[in-house]
């Protein structure tokens, strides 16, 4: 019999991942199951700290999914002019495990808790956003007073 190669998820990788988030300036940090960035499909852990900031963005050619492992987070959904159109608190303590992001729709997260980890499935090979596909009525992240206040009003919806 041949031995089949496994990715097993436990809380070992997760609290790595996390270490890897903390230490990391941008507050999170990415765990690839895809061997390479052409793969067809992406499967990857994202481990998110609060304060991270995800800019909302699109993506026009694929949905994205994402699957909480554990913490808890506020996913966004935004109109053309940057309007808040749907706002879901995903925390597997509530039942609410994940969600599936359609294409061409904006959107964003925000970690409410240390440890937060999610399992995300994105079609691939990856490719960078193009400045279109990053919300230009949102603040760049590199504006870090910017970037503050527009988390904070996002929390407080």
């Amino acid at each position: 019999m041949i031995g089949i190669m496994m990715n097993l998820i436990t809380e070992e990788l997760l609290d790595a991942v996390t270490a890897q988030a903390k230490e990391n300036s941008r507050l999170r940090m990415n765990y690839n199951f895809h061997a390479t960035m052409d793969a067809p499909i992406h499967r990857l852990l994202n481990a998110l700290e609060p304060g991270t900031y995800l800019p909302p963005h699109r993506h026009r050619d694929k949905e994205e999914t994402y699957l909480v492992l554990r913490g808890s987070l506020l996913a966004f959904f935004f109109d053309e002019e940057g309007k808040v159109t749907e706002k879901v608190r995903l925390d597997p303590s509530e039942g609410k495990y994940g969600l599936e992001i359609p294409p061409c729709t904006w959107h964003s997260i925000i970690a409410l808790e240390s440890g937060t980890v999610i399992f995300e499935i994105k079609k691939g090979p990856y490719q960078p956003l193009l400045s279109e596909d990053l919300a230009s009525w949102a603040p760049a992240v590199t504006d870090e007073a910017g970037v503050e206040a527009f988390m904070m009003q996002l929390s407080e919806l």
